[in-house]
């Protein structure tokens, strides 16, 4: 049900199901999916009669098969294979392979749910300290102390501060902003910033370079911005958070407390895990101030 590429009809009488075994009436059911009661008795009596299989489309008469179950298991063979002078497998590579054609072994792949093209990526953290890592940071979020704030950090080094070359052209009724390909490179900056868990409002700032010195100067302006609070920050293990003038500095302010990720577990980080939308915008504005900053007086 929460898959996103699950069909919408083989959704809709999972749902059906659901609200059956939920209690509620063929009527009910009816008008909230907006299907008729014919097809919610239907599928009641599909599900009732072969279970999950029920909710599937029978086999329905039509010409015999050419393409043969073996010949598919073929082709999902060679497709689990690694190809001898490509990355991957493309449609037509494989069909002459084979000996089919593009469009078949395409249907295959879309059968078998089969892409060739994509690759997830995944890491397991070696962290020996996992599970205690892991119980205090999901603790801050479900359960912070009392009186206490609860900020995620994270850096973003690198950034590019870029202008082009000519002044952008805003968005017309049927054309679309446009502007220049080329750009002036006005260096880098760095982006430190500072999400509150509880509210959701964020407090950055930019510097020139990304050491510890950086780090400290936006921990002592994390101070300023909260007096007499009590402030718990979530970061991940980057070397200069456990600088030794890092840990002198939080050693004398004792109401700020640094608390590590998991190695290679940043996503438990809610600023580094953020949506992609807030990650642009701060982005773009860091992007923008260095460009101002680095342009030379008129």
């Amino acid at each position: 049900m929460r898959s996103q590429t699950i069909a919408h009809a083989l959704a809709t009488r999972a749902r059906i199901v659901l609200g059956s075994a939920a209690g509620e009436s063929i009527r009910v059911l009816a008008e909230r999916l907006k299907v008729t009661q014919r097809t919610v008795c239907l599928w009641r009596r599909r599900y009732a009669s072969r279970g999950l299989d029920g909710l599937r489309n029978r086999p329905r008469a039509g010409r015999p098969r050419r393409i043969t179950s073996a010949k598919e298991q073929t082709v999902v063979s060679a497709t689990l294979r690694q190809p001898k002078a490509a990355t991957h497998w493309s449609a037509r590579r494989l069909a002459k392979e084979v000996g089919l054609s593009a469009a078949t072994v395409h249907r295959i792949w879309q059968k078998y749910g089969l892409q060739p093209h994509r690759v997830d990526t995944f890491k397991f953290s070696q962290d020996p300290e996992f599970d205690s890592k892991l119980a205090d940071i999901v603790a801050l979020y479900l359960d912070p102390p009392e009186r206490a704030l609860v900020l995620c950090v994270d850096e973003k080094s690198q950034i590019q501060a870029l202008n082009r070359t000519q002044p952008a052209l805003p968005m017309w009724p049927g054309l679309p902003a446009r502007r220049t390909h080329d750009y002036t490179r006005h260096g880098t900056t760095s982006l430190f910033a500072a999400l509150e868990v509880a509210s959701g409002r964020v407090h950055g700032r930019c510097f020139p370079r990304h050491t510890h010195v950086e780090f400290l100067t936006f921990l002592k302006s994390l101070a300023r911005r909260y007096p007499k609070r009590e402030l718990h920050l979530i970061c991940d293990n980057y070397g200069t958070h456990k600088h030794p003038a890092v840990n002198k500095w939080l050693g004398a302010h004792t109401r700020i407390h640094l608390h590590f990720t998991p190695s290679s577990a940043s996503w438990l980080n809610s600023l580094n895990a953020g949506s992609q939308s807030l990650r642009a915008r701060l982005f773009a504005a860091a992007a923008s101030i260095a460009s101002a900053v680095s342009k030379p007086p008129s």
